[in-house]
């Protein structure tokens, strides 16, 4: 089969290529996904940077996410699946090969079925970023009355988030860092969009919650945005962290302490098996509704890999990354 992959750390430019490695089967319990989409998260390119983690495997074919359709079963697995329409989680999660093939065979459980009125394209875009949005939310307690601060309300995670915190009743305050964004921000029905750039975050914040705070923020980058959460977060109010800039972060210890306010740390690589349900569950059912918003920002084929990987490292642009496999 073809498929991207490198054998050492580095740059894209320098370690991704493209070539025909063995085509896999699926053991018991798996199933083998011919993939149409794979989708590239910040996580995949520091990943193969060497940024987040150091290679662990002679070859790794990248990226967790994806989508297509269930071509072989393993034994233990039943034969209904075969052509099943599929999304795919954590498929390079400790494994050596993952998306970015034109297959993947994975446990049953990690392909999930994608409805029919889903694109492939949006289906490559749920692993990462919808599983770590809704549980964010969650575990924020969004509900009626409560108020959320989403930091890159715009981003791949933060605008599915503020689509699930509207889902649950919440006032959602989103940051962005454009105009543009904030219009991205407001369609996916953020109360709130402030602009970091060129606002005053948390002035704005207690302006518009009657200078109470909001109740929990969901953190994107931690390391950044510490310092910022005395100004806007009321006492006893919880901070949702799902990624940090830097390994180290310095905190307003002081503040913490004294409001006794709750750190929350997630990873949605390791949620346990009811976290998991809760999100699968919630995601499906917005899929089906037909009420869960997807932006791919940029398609590339499979043979523009070094392209798709700069351009997620840019971060310019708005929406998620996504490689066409076929």
């Amino acid at each position: 089969m073809r498929a991207a992959y490198y054998e050492q750390n580095g740059p894209a430019r320098e370690v991704l290529k493209l070539g025909e490695v063995e085509t896999p089967r699926p053991g018991p319990g798996e199933v083998r996904v011919k993939l149409a989409t794979s989708g590239v998260n910040p996580s995949d390119v520091k990943a193969r940077s060497g940024t987040t983690r150091k290679i662990a495997y002679p070859r790794v074919i990248p990226h967790s996410d994806g989508a297509g359709e269930i071509d072989m079963v393993g034994d233990g697995v039943s034969s209904a699946r075969l052509g099943e329409r599929v999304w795919v989680w954590n498929a390079q999660w400790l494994r050596a090969f993952g998306t970015c093939a034109e297959y993947v065979t994975l446990a049953s459980e990690q392909a999930v079925h994608l409805p029919a009125n889903t694109s492939f394209a949006t289906g490559a875009c749920l692993g990462i970023p919808a599983m770590t949005a809704y549980h964010a939310v969650a575990v924020a307690g969004a509900a009626p009355g409560v108020t959320l601060l989403i930091a890159g309300g715009a981003g791949a995670v933060g605008h599915y988030a503020v689509q699930f915190a509207k889902a649950a009743g919440a006032t959602v305050i989103a940051t962005i860092s454009s105009p543009e964004k904030a219009d991205v921000a407001r369609a996916a029905g953020a109360d709130h969009a402030i602009d970091y750039r060129r606002e005053n975050v948390g002035e704005r914040v207690m302006s518009v919650t009657a200078k109470k705070g909001v109740d929990a923020i969901i953190e994107v980058d931690f390391a950044a945005n510490a310092k910022l959460i005395p100004y806007v977060l009321r006492p006893r109010g919880t901070v949702v962290i799902y990624g940090t800039g830097s390994a180290e972060s310095e905190i307003p210890g002081m503040f913490f302490l004294r409001n006794a306010i709750s750190l929350k740390f997630i990873y949605v690589y390791e949620l346990n098996a009811a976290e998991r349900t809760a999100a699968l569950d919630a995601i499906t059912r917005s899929l089906e509704a037909g009420a869960l918003n997807t932006i791919v920002g940029m398609t590339f084929p499979l043979a523009d890999i070094v392209a798709a990987h700069e351009a997620v490292e840019q971060g310019k642009m708005v929406g998620n990354v996504v490689v066409k496999i076929r």
